[in-house]
């Protein structure tokens, strides 16, 4: 199992990439991708919508369930990975690159603090 040192991450195995400025890239850690199984659909929001920390932002179908995703901190979506239509399984192939959902505006920078490193999630996903 990878869970990358410089991500954030959060009890519903969300992690959280820090870019530039207030940008963040958004995905599905490899622990959920591999409990999922074989992944065969994304639902991901529209560019401008708006969420607070907490709230479902989509869906992730695979063979054996579904998921709902959390957003991890307040933010707006600035872009989604349209790859994900055509490409889905890459969110199992590569979860931490090809498999990103979406790039938000992160709202409130000091909640980041909030968020899991990587030790404190790997505890999680040992349970």
């Amino acid at each position: 199992m990878s869970i990358p040192a410089d991500l954030k991450y959060t009890k519903d195995h969300e992690w959280l990439k820090l870019l530039d400025g207030d940008e963040a890239l958004i995905g599905i850690t490899d622990f959920a991708q591999n409990s999922l199984g074989d992944i065969t659909f994304v639902e991901v929001p529209e560019v401008g919508d708006s969420f607070d920390a907490g709230d479902s932002f989509g869906v992730v179908e695979s063979v054996k369930a579904a998921s709902d995703l959390y957003m991890p901190v307040d933010a707006e979506v600035v872009e989604v990975n349209e790859a994900l239509e055509d490409s889905p399984e890459s969110v199992n192939t590569s979860p931490y690159d090809e498999g990103w959902i979406m790039k938000i505006k992160v709202k409130d920078p000091a909640s980041l603090s909030e968020l899991l490193d990587a030790a404190a999630y790997e505890e999680i996903a040992k349970d």
